[in-house]
Order: C-alpha cells, then sequence, then structure tokens
C-alpha cells in the first residue's frame, strides 16, 4: 500500500490487490483515527473488492464523516463497480473516475455539507 498525506489536508491510498487490500484498509482506520483529513482511496491495483475489505471501507466513512471528512473512491475497475453496485454501496460512496476526479471533488462541498449549509 502506498499512502501519500498531502498538505492539503488530504491523504491518498493506493490499495494492493488481494488479501492484503483490507489489511491496508485497517492501516489507514488507524493512521487517520483522530486526524482531520479527506481521504482517497485508489482501487487502480484492486481486482475485485471482496467482504472483507468492504467492512473496513464502511468503517473508515463512517470515523471520516462523524469528523466532518470525506472519503472518495477511485480507479475502480468493471469488477470492482459491479461489487459496489449490487451492494448498492455505490449511493453511500462518493465514486470518481480517477485520481484526478476524485482530489477535484473534494474541492466541492459535498451533498450533504450543501444540504446543512443552506438549512
Amino acid at each position: 500500500m502506498r499512502m501519500q498525506i498531502g498538505s492539503d489536508g488530504i491523504i491518498l491510498v493506493e490499495l494492493p490487490d488481494g488479501p492484503e487490500t483490507s489489511r491496508a484498509l485497517d492501516s489507514v482506520i488507524s493512521r487517520v483515527h483522530g486526524r482531520e483529513d479527506d481521504v482517497v482511496i485508489d482501487f487502480s491495483k484492486v481486482a475485485i473488492a471482496t467482504s472483507e475489505s468492504l467492512a473496513p471501507l464502511l468503517h473508515l466513512r463512517e470515523l471520516l464523516c462523524s469528523h466532518g471528512n470525506r472519503v472518495v473512491l477511485c480507479g475502480m475497475n468493471r469488477s470492482v463497480k459491479s461489487v459496489f453496485s449490487v451492494t448498492e454501496l455505490d449511493g453511500v460512496f462518493e465514486i470518481a473516475g480517477d485520481r484526478d476526479d476524485a482530489l477535484a471533488a473534494l474541492q466541492i462541498p459535498s451533498k450533504n455539507q450543501k444540504a446543512t449549509e443552506t438549512i
């Protein structure tokens, strides 16, 4: 796993393929706990998303959202996208095409943030 922490408050994580994916996500959870950063998770090296990787991903999202931070997923191939679609997690996570799109998405307030600001 490669993880870069930028000066802009964005952590970029490149997930490895296979059984290491869930361990890498557990490591990300440990590192972001107590931080005020947004996270981009790049799936470009992941062949298929498994149930073992979905649980820590949901935990990461919950942790970040509870502090007003966001996680954006990117670089998903067709197999990974289909897992998110079948499990309806594509409606839970922000998903971008590639890293550049994900980083750009973090510059725009999320739908939840817009709704909160207009109330």
